[in-house]
Formats: C-alpha cells, structure tokens, sequence
C-alpha cells in the first residue's frame, strides 16, 4: 500500500514538471509570436513609411478621369450612338441588383463587408498557396486591393506593388464607405469586348440594363474579372460556362443561393452573340456627322471624355425618313429584277451551327433588310431560318416580283414557280413587312438620301445618307454634289419674277438652236429638248413652271440675265463655283448636294430668309454641364421687309458671303451664345431681335408667288403623286437630269422643307421611265405622309408686296372675270400687268418671245 501511495505522488511530480516544462515553452512559443508580430509590424511600418510618397491619396480616385463614351442623341432623348474604344455604362449603386453584388462577392470576396480593406486569412492562404506552387499564381486581393490596383496602380506581379496596393486599399476604407467601393468597383472593373462595368457588360452580353440581370447571368458576369478577354461567351461559351459553375457553386456554399436557383441557372443556355449599345433610334449618318465635329473640336478626347451631343433630329421624323428611304429604294429594285443570293450554302451544312453562324456573320442584316438561308422549296412557298434560327414561310406573292435582271437594265422572264426564285441553300435578304409578314430582298445597287429642315432655324429634323451605313459610309446628304435637273428651276424662276416677268408672262416653247453647248466649250450646236420630245408653244411662266418646260426655262435666263440669275441664286445659298455660268444653268446643270436644296427651298417655306442647317442643338459634359447650345439665326418673315418690298439687288445684303454658305458640308456653324444672359435671350420667345434675324435672301412677296406656283406643281403638275397625302398646303419640284441619272424631288410646307434624290454613285441611267416624279417623289411622300401627321395645313400668309388680279390665259393681259380664259393671278405688286402690256409676238418657229431687257450685267 506504502509502495502504491509511493507512485502516485511520484506520477503527480512528473505531471506538474511536464506542466511547468509545457508552460515554459508556450511562453518562449508565444514570445517568439509576439516578436514575429512585432518584427511583421515593424516590417509593414517600416515598409509604410518607405513606400508612402509613392501611394496616391485615396480622396484622389474620386478625381479620376474614368474614360467615357461620346453619347449621341435625339432631340427628344432617343440614344443614336455610343462611340469609343471603352464601353461604359455607369450606374448607381440603387441600380445594381443584389444577386449581382452576391454573385461577385461569391466569386471575389465573401468576407467585403467584413474585412478592413485586406483580408489576412485571404493574404495567408496566398501566401501559402504561392510558397507551396514556387510562384506568385493567387493574390488574395479583396475587391478593395482590385479597385486600388486597377484604378490607381499598376498589375505588375511584385512585393513592391502588393504592399502599395495594401496600403492604398486601407487608405480606401476610411475614406469611402463600403457600398462607394463596390459601385466604384463594379462601374471599373473589365469584364471583355471592350466592356468595362457591369453595366456596359450587361449590354454587351445580354442586351438589357444591368438592373434588369437574372442569377445565371450575373453568376456569368462575376466569373469575368478572373480572365475576362478569356472568360467571356463570346470568346469562348466553354469557359464561361465552367466560369459560371464556379460562381454559382460559390454562392450556393456561402449560403445566398438554394440548391433549386442553382441548378435552375446552371442549366440556362449561353449565347455567344455580341451585342450593342442599346441604341433607341436609327441615324448613323448623323452619329457619323456629330463623331467628326466633335473630334475637330476636342480631337481625340471627345470619344473618351464623356460628352453627351444632343442632335436636331425629331426621332418620329428620323424614323420616318428611315423607312421612307428604305422602302422607295427597294421599290426602285424590285422594278429593275432580282440579281440572285448572296451566296449558296451546301444544303449538307445546314445542320451544322458553327458553318450557319459563319454565313450569318459574312452577311449582316442592312437596313430593313434581314439575312436568311433558305432550307425547303415547293411549288409556290420557300421555308427559310433567320439568323437567331427562327423559321419562317415566303408566300408566292413575296417572291413573284424576282424576274432575273439581265444587262442593260433588261429583265428575264417572269418566274412560274419559287423554285425558279430560289434553291435550298441560297442566303437572301428578305424584307420585313407589317404583321411579320416577309417579300424577298436584295441590298440596293441604287442610292438614295432625305433630309428635313425646319425652315424657321435650319435645324435638321431628319437626315438618311444612304440605305445602310455599314455597307457604304459616304453621306450623299452632305458630299454626293449631283445635277439638280428640273428641280432647280424655282430659283431661276424666283430671279425672274425680280426682273419684271410674271406668272403669267407667255414664253414661247419652241425649239431653240444655240452654238457651243449653250454657252459651254465646245463647237457643237446645242438643241434642248422638252423631256416629251414636244413643243408647246406661247405659255404662261406659271405653267411652264407646272408641266417643267426646258425651252421656256432657257428663254427666262436669257431674258433675265446671267449675271443676275447667278447673284440671285447665290441668295439661296449656293456656291456660284458649282453653277456653270452659261445657258444649261436653266436645266440644272450644276452641282448640289441635297442638304443645299432643301435648305435653298426653306427659303421659300419661311417667307424668303436664308437659315443655316446645323445638327447639333447642345453639348453637356460628363458631369451634366452644358458647354454648348446652339443659337441659330431665325426666319421673320413679318419683319423682314416693309410693304413695297424692294428688288433681288437690295436683298442680297452685304453680309452674306455665297461662297462661304455650307454647302458641301456643315462648316458655318451657329455662333454659341457666350453668356448665361444671351442663352436666355436666345430662348426667349417674342420678336426676333435684328441680330438673331437670318439674312433676307428673296422677299416675302417672292417668296409667297413662287410657293403659290410651285403649289400647282403638285396639285396638276409633274409631282400629282404628292396628292395622296390630301393637302393644299405643299408645295415643291421634280427634277430629272439628262439619261435619267439622278431624280430629285425637293418641297415644303412652312413647317418643313425635305429634299430627296436618288440615283447611283457611280453615275448611270436609272432606266427608261425612271423620273423625278415616279422615282424620286414617292420617299418624299412615305416621309411626309408621316411628319405632317395630324398636323393642320399651313402656308405662309400673303404678304405686303402681293396683288391678285384676273388676266388672259391667251396674252396675259388684265380681263374681267369671267372672260373666256381668265385667270386669277398673283402678281408682285410692282410689276402687275397693265393694259396693253405683256402681249406676245412671234416670227415663226424658234423665234424669241418679246421679253424683258437682260440689262448690262448679262454674260451674253
């Protein structure tokens, strides 16, 4: 018993020496720790105070210049284009949904709203990681240490740049608060294709806000900061789907998704379509014009400093003009023959959805026109797929128009069936229609352009430079300069009436035999004809005017005077560089473009003021301010002359240099208001003060005269096809060039002046048969069909300056009313016709008209 109580006291020294031993050494252990802490400290201290001067101050990200877009807009807010290398959509953080903030933490950094700036069990974990794989492969970084790197510093793999990032991310935490560092991560971060944010991301991946992202796609977007030119479905659908597993998986383990929601958006498909910004409204011409002025006003920082440019344009009417253009040059096509698919695909691929994609990227959809394939033919229907892979049926009626185009503008025969149409295979453009209705397609070989004005400021309401901007970049608005034909005769008629002749003047149209081109080089007789190939005798200017008579046309540039016709057009605008001085002006030999006609025909509309077209109606920059709004010259008819208004010679005043007037291009522009004060006053409504007046080209009296024959051109003249929009208050011309190269047609009420023209880049014939009226006029008439919707008839009232009287059709001599042949006529008041006055005379055949005298200032 002794021996037992023995070993027992002897086992209980043992363990209190053990004891005393083990607490020795967890002292020395934790002494040693403290000292690591301590050296680690005096490390991290040490290294603070080495790198400091190198950290950026935190206060300083809120001063960083994020590179932002040029933002393009409609008047009325409707986003036109997005430019520049880096995509960004900023976005609040009451924007961002929480599955998007859970997916990146799942993904990024659970522990955010823990850890102070640096997570140290994440930077442990690193550290072991890399010492144990003998390389720096993980960086344990927390989405502060990201934003401080990506923002501020530099990605290089070193020490040096990992302490500073350490130090600048604790430098973040106590001056951001932890929501202003994710949304200024999430705004930052790239996520591939040029998107940076999840905004742009959620753009560029899936076409909608980010606001609006589902769990499988934000799960998507959160795997992206990793690798993300690697990572994304566009470059590769493999790796984001693992990328997307991953996250989703995360967010499952950490609890902020159930086992349900993660499965339901893993087995969410993934499309690898890219997409663009979402762009409200169709006006690339004019994305193109605003890009190009804002680089020649802020060279290359205007595509990454954030500028928002809103534009003229009415997006109803830029909509408008859009499918206007669109739908008359397919008309133009379908007249002229089916020229066969794009390409045939071997009917074997068919089934194979990397080939289909290839075929669908080689041919875009342009304009209103879609691509398909065709995959079935039958007696009188084709089955064909689209590019997202939807099927659709061509009935027969939306493909019987395709006769073969031959040479020469011949036609083939009319097809019996679609197999004569089309073949299994056959890529083809196909037109949508309403009710989701299809016709067949092609992309136009023809060219075509429109544009609006706002006769008041020469504010652009609508342009379209052609039928797709990606197929040809050239704005035929803006640089196509082309014969204006017939359509130019108004001018030449306005400079007329200033010279004494009268709607009523009788021209004789007669054939006329002139040496040397009219008045150009060259020895050859020149003989003009009449579009009909007729003659018709004494007529009345009015009516020349109506049934568009080149010989009288001829006949009233003589009698007016070279001289004067050409200082007169100038008035309206155009440069007499582009005008040949010689007879064949009176048959719109000259060189225009169609953004000069429409603005030389709102001279008209407004009552006789030149305006100055511009596109740009303000400029904000990226914080909101505007630096620029626009203050054009406006139309004042009512005070633009007293009554008894003067000639040509007094309205051409001093300040408006011709040739300076934009008429290639955009180059005059609006002087800006330089003052808070003279912004106000330019809004401001009332009358226009004399130094926002636009310069007088024609007077009201002319410019009321000239509208009300041009008037009669539509209602029984070349343009009768504008009568389907049922009004009285549109005035306007045809125009057709020799061989029928362009056709033009250019008219107005006195709220917008349009201008449309078609023909081909490459000058030829457009065909027989192809004129101003039937070509050119029906894309003026889809676009004002709607722009002067539900809206009254409006014409500019008769002013001062005018007189009405009845004369004889037959001498343009006064009658009474009711004579045989009376008209009743609007004249200028100075030069109404007087008894005994305006009779005609002839000598024959060819002869001269008494006319006017041409006065000492002809070039003849």
């Amino acid at each position: 018993m002794h021996r037992a109580q023995g070993r027992s006291k002897e086992r209980v020294a043992d363990f209190a020496k053990g004891c005393d031993v083990m607490t020795r050494l967890l002292a020395a252990l934790l002494g040693i720790a403290l000292s690591l802490a301590l050296l680690v400290l005096l490390g991290f201290a040490g290294a603070y105070q080495f790198l400091a001067p190198e950290i950026p101050d935190a206060a300083a990200l809120r001063e960083v210049k994020t590179q932002l877009p040029l933002r393009v807009y409609s008047r009325d807010g409707k986003l036109i284009a997005q430019i520049g290398e880096q995509r960004r959509i900023p976005v609040t953080w009451d924007e961002i949904p929480p599955v998007v903030v859970d997916a990146f933490l799942a993904a990024e950094d659970d522990r955010f709203f823990v850890h102070p700036g640096v997570d140290w069990q994440g930077l442990v974990r690193a550290l072991a990681a890399n010492v144990a794989s003998g390389g720096m492969h993980e960086g344990g970084g927390t989405i502060t240490m990201q934003l401080a790197r990506n923002t501020v510093l530099t990605s290089e793999r070193t020490l040096r740049r990992k302490l500073k990032e350490v130090f600048l991310a604790l430098r973040l935490e106590r001056e951001f608060s932890k929501q202003e560092i994710l949304t200024l991560y999430l705004n930052r971060i790239f996520l591939g294709q040029r998107a940076y944010g999840i905004g742009a991301a959620a753009e560029v991946y899936f076409d909608k806000r980010a606001s609006d992202l589902n769990l499988a796609e934000a799960a998507l977007i959160a795997g992206l900061p990793r690798s993300p030119s690697l990572d994304n479905p566009v470059a590769s659908v493999d790796r984001a789907q693992q990328r997307r597993a991953y996250v989703l998986r995360r967010m499952l383990e950490i609890g902020k998704i159930d086992q349900a929601a993660h499965d339901a958006a893993l087995a969410e498909p993934i499309s690898n379509r890219l997409h663009g910004p979402i762009i409200e409204l169709e006006a690339p011409y004019v994305a193109e014009m605003a890009r190009s002025e804002m680089m020649r006003l802020h060279g290359p920082e205007a595509l990454t400093a954030g500028y928002s440019v809103v534009t003229t344009l009415d997006s109803r009417l830029q909509h408008a003009a859009n499918v206007a253009a669109w739908r008359t040059m397919l008309e133009y096509e379908r007249r002229h023959g089916y020229r066969g698919p794009l390409e045939r695909v071997d009917p074997a691929l068919l089934g194979d959805a990397s080939a289909i994609g290839g075929v669908f990227k080689r041919n875009p959809n342009r304009g209103s026109l879609v691509t398909a394939i065709v995959t079935g033919v039958s007696e009188r229907r084709a089955e064909l797929i689209r590019r997202n892979g939807t099927p659709l049926t061509l009935e027969w009626d939306a493909m019987s128009w395709a006769r073969p185009a031959l040479e020469q503008d011949g036609l083939g025969p009319s097809p019996k069936t679609a197999g004569d149409v089309l073949a299994v295979g056959d890529v083809v453009y196909l037109e949508a229609l309403p009710e989701g209705l299809f016709r067949l397609g092609q992309l136009p070989a023809v060219s075509g352009a429109l544009v609006a004005l706002d006769p008041h400021d020469g504010a652009i309401v609508a342009l379209v430079g052609g039928f797709d901007f990606g197929a040809s970049k050239y704005n035929r608005v803006t640089q196509a300069q082309r014969q204006p034909g017939s359509a130019f005769k108004p001018f030449l008629y306005s400079a007329a009436l200033e010279r004494g002749f009268t709607p009523a003047t009788l021209v004789n149209d007669a054939p006329i035999v002139l040496p040397g081109g009219g008045g150009a080089e060259g020895d050859e007789e020149w003989r003009p004809q009449n579009i009909t190939r007729k003659f018709y005798g004494p007529t009345p200017m009015r009516e020349a005017l109506v049934r568009s008579r080149n010989l009288v046309s001829i006949r009233l540039l003589r009698g007016a005077g070279i001289g004067f016709v050409m200082r007169h057009i100038a008035g309206f605008g155009f440069s007499p560089a582009a005008l040949p001085a010689n007879l064949t002006l009176a048959l719109g030999t000259g060189q225009v473009t169609p953004l000069e006609m429409a603005r030389g025909f709102a001279v008209f509309a407004n009552g006789g003021a030149l305006v100055t077209p511009y596109f740009i109606d303000s400029v904000s920059a990226a914080d909101g301010g505007e630096i620029f709004r626009a203050a054009p010259l406006l139309a004042c008819p009512d005070c633009a002359m007293p009554s008894g208004a003067p000639g040509q010679d007094a309205m051409v005043t001093a300040d408006v240099d011709p040739s300076a007037t934009p008429g290639a291009g955009l180059d005059e522009r609006p002087a800006m208001p330089t003052t808070v004060d003279e912004q106000a006053s330019a809004a401001a409504p009332g009358p226009v003060p004399p130094d926002r007046r636009a310069p007088q080209a024609i007077s009201p009296a002319n410019a009321f005269v000239m509208t009300d024959m041009m008037v009669d051109v539509v209602q029984r003249g070349t343009a009768t096809r504008a009568l389907a929009l049922g009004r009285r208050d549109i005035a306007g011309k045809t125009g057709t060039t020799s061989d029928r190269r362009d056709t033009w047609f250019a008219g107005f009420n006195a709220d917008i002046a349009a201008a449309v023209w078609l023909g081909f880049d490459q000058e030829r014939s457009l065909g027989e048969n192809e004129e101003g009226g039937k070509t050119a006029l029906p894309m003026w008439v889809y676009f004002m069909a709607e722009a002067l919707r539900d809206r009254p008839e409006h014409r500019q009232p008769e002013p001062p300056g005018v007189v009405r009287m009845w004369v004889s059709r037959e001498s343009g001599a006064p009658t009474r009313a009711g004579a045989p042949g009376a008209l009743f006529e609007a004249f200028l008041e100075q030069y109404a016709p007087q008894p005994g006055m305006m009779e005609y005379s002839d000598e024959g055949v060819g002869a001269e008209t008494v006319e006017p005298s041409t006065g000492d200032d002809s070039l003849f």
